[in-house]
């Protein structure tokens, strides 16, 4: 069985990353083809990248995070849409790495003023240069129909279908991938 982890992009204070992230473990913690767990950046505490080389970890925190993001044979992001790109967090956390991040799958959950489609594409640029197969379905939570007053997360019902649909792609492909990273 493959373990996912589906990352919380955002560090933000007042961030709504953390209740989206929450309701997309709440649908796939009740799949039993794969393992989720929650993989939170503010609890990783990482600063501004203050390693000389995404191969060679010297510090504490990079350690820890490598260790999480080895654990897991694809991801989930779960990510904001701040000027048309991801949020620098999550792309800070991304490049403390690198071949921890080979040959998995990940999927996205974007939400913003448009879905968070740039901030979507962003990630799937970065995740072609790590070696990432990023799946076609994704979830696009507008701020105008997703959230109350554009602050209180609530969903339409649709969007839980696009949760499953893009989870049974990722872990398809996380469990095809899975023999590449053994024979590695």
């Amino acid at each position: 069985m493959v373990h996912i982890g589906i990352i919380i992009g955002s560090t933000r204070p007042g961030r709504k990353g953390l209740d989206v992230a929450n309701w997309v473990y709440s649908i796939a913690a009740k799949r039993s083809d794969a393992t989720f767990e929650l993989l939170d950046l503010l609890a990783f505490n990482l600063p501004v990248l203050d390693e000389p080389s995404p191969h060679q970890h010297s510090k504490a925190h990079t350690k820890t995070w490598a260790d999480k993001v080895q654990a897991c044979d694809g991801y989930v992001f779960v990510t904001p849409e701040y000027n048309h790109a991801t949020s620098g967090a999550l792309k800070n956390a991304i490049d403390f790495l690198y071949p921890e991040w080979n040959n998995k799958a990940a999927g996205f959950v974007g939400y913003g003023g448009s879905g968070g489609a740039r901030a979507i594409e962003n990630l799937r640029l970065i995740m072609g240069e790590l070696q990432v197969a990023d799946v076609r379905a994704q979830v696009q939570l507008s701020l105008l129909t997703d959230f109350e007053n554009f602050t209180t997360f609530r969903p339409v019902s649709v969007q839980e279908q696009y949760v499953n649909t893009m989870l049974d792609q990722v872990v398809a492909w996380s469990s095809a991938l899975k023999s590449l990273r053994i024979q590695v």
